[in-house]
């Protein structure tokens, strides 16, 4: 029986190989009888695919190796992993062809073992998990969003706090009467009443708690202490709990602020300083869209990728301002209205030339600086040209390999309601598969194959002097209820 021939036609294209091959993977289509039988031909006795013909070279060699699988040179990718969808090969095997052709394999994400950490976990760090996640997803966009504009609006002139305006010093020989005490300043109003105060303590409130969920629902702490999105959500609520505190303290020390106004300006000045650059740290919540946005995870997917090539040209740059901002300045030394006092000074040039923005600011007044300038404009554009298509694909590499994960997320939803759509009509086929089981007797009858006996299909094709025997088989063909496709 192992060695029994088999014919399968692709389209026209015939293929015949043994018996013994196909039942290697029993679970793959022609290695199944009742699964294959549904393409069986009686009439030309083979079993007959309208699939894609060059890829069946790929398949049946995957039977004849054991389960190598190779893609032949003029199939495409997409249409091979159909084909091993079709001929149901399996998700290792998937995988091994997915590895063969560079795509790299996601790692599994850990879940939390209790069941409520799990649906808390899924809510809050898998957006595309459930309608609720999805909704908690939204609130976030919104919240970040809120916050960022904010941020932006409350450095209006209008809107801005009248403490981070220049503080004017007291004169030092004293008011009309000699006593600088006699007219203290107004104090400002505490910026705790504030609306943009208010606005963004609420968005904090909302950053602390969904990091707090994350962090008691999570898998495992080291590694959600060592992510870099988490450390992004950590770092963007610090500076408002620092201002919360020296506001806290401000007020506290309001009171007794009169005696200390002649010699403390110079100190605010310098606390307003420190807490503007600890402000300027809010900027960073814009990187936290990137939990919810595929495009941004996709950007820093390839300038990771990409360090190598980025370095480049930071290094190229670094040569080039090296080389022309010294070229320009001894081309301009002896001219009285250079701008370029020094090769420090010249950098500034080299850089904005070299990248193609050209500010004006400084340029070239001589012969020869403009020569300088023009090939350093040249050489600019080269330079930041070479290592941008490997940067560009990068890019389409993680980009075709998300979309590649979304169509293979809805093909196994659509196979998984498949499978149980068809767990029913089975069922109801195999009446209809009785009578054509019969007529392929002879590629499972081991026992008549040795003894040298035709198999009862064979004889019906051939015995054509037999009438009774083709009108049975031609009945056999009319069955409305069977699945051959003539």
């Amino acid at each position: 029986m192992h060695h029994q021939r088999v014919l399968i036609n692709i389209s026209g294209l015939r293929f015949e190989t043994q018996l013994g091959t196909l039942n290697q993977f029993p679970d793959t289509l022609l290695g199944d009888p009742d699964k294959r039988i549904r393409y069986f031909d009686p009439l030309r006795n083979e079993y007959f695919f309208d699939r894609n013909r060059p890829s069946f070279d790929g398949i049946l060699y995957f039977y004849q190796s054991g389960g190598k699988l190779r893609r032949p040179v003029n199939v495409s990718i997409d249409v091979f992993a159909d084909e091993i969808r079709f001929y149901q090969l399996g998700e290792e095997a998937m995988e091994r062809f997915r590895e063969d052709e560079g795509f790299i394999k996601e790692e599994e994400k850990p879940l939390p073992r209790n069941d409520f950490q799990r649906q808390v976990w899924l809510i809050f760090e898998y957006p595309e998990s459930s309608s609720s996640a999805r909704a908690i997803a939204i609130v976030s966009v919104l919240v970040i969003l809120i916050s960022i504009i904010t941020f932006c609006l409350e450095t209006l002139p209008e809107f801005r706090d009248e403490r981070e305006m220049p503080v004017p010093l007291p004169p030092q020989g004293g008011g009309l009467n000699g006593t600088p005490g006699d007219s203290p300043p107004m104090q400002p109003p505490s910026s705790l009443a504030d609306p943009f105060f208010i606005i963004e303590t609420t968005c904090v409130i909302w950053f602390t708690f969904e990091l707090l969920v994350r962090f008691f629902a999570c898998p495992s702490k080291p590694e959600f202490s060592r992510n870099i999105m988490n450390i992004i959500d950590i770092v963007a609520i610090i500076p408002y709990f620092i201002t919360l505190g020296t506001e806290l303290a401000h007020e506290q020390q309001q009171p007794g602020a009169g005696s200390n106004n002649g010699g403390g300006g110079q100190q605010q000045a310098m606390s307003l300083a420190i807490l503007r650059v600890i402000r300027l740290v809010r900027v960073f919540r814009i990187f936290k869209l990137s939990r919810h946005s595929k495009g941004l995870q996709i950007l820093g997917q390839t300038l990771k990728a990409s360090m190598r090539e980025l370095g480049l040209l930071i290094f190229f740059l670094f040569i080039g301002v090296i080389l022309f901002s010294s070229a320009v300045y001894f081309a301009e030394a002896d001219d009285p209205e250079s701008h370029f006092s020094s090769i420090p000074d010249a950098f500034w040039w080299a850089v904005v030339t070299m990248t193609t923005v050209g500010y004006g600011d400084m340029r070239p007044v001589t012969v020869g600086g403009k020569i300088v300038g023009s090939l350093c404009a040249i050489a600019g554009v080269l330079t930041i040209a070479l290592p941008v298509p490997v940067i560009v694909s990068n890019f389409n590499y993680f980009y075709h390999r998300e979309t590649d994960h979304e169509e293979q997320a809805i093909l196994k939803d659509e196979h998984s309601s498949a499978q149980g759509s068809t767990a029913g009509g089975e069922v109801k086929r195999r009446p209809s598969k009785n009578s054509l089981n019969k007529s392929v007797v002879h590629l499972e009858n081991s026992e008549e194959f040795n003894n040298g006996t035709r198999s009862l299909e064979k004889a019906h094709i051939k015995a054509k002097s037999n009438v009774d025997l083709r009108k049975s088989l031609y009945a056999l063909c009319l069955d409305t209820n069977r699945e051959t496709d003539l």
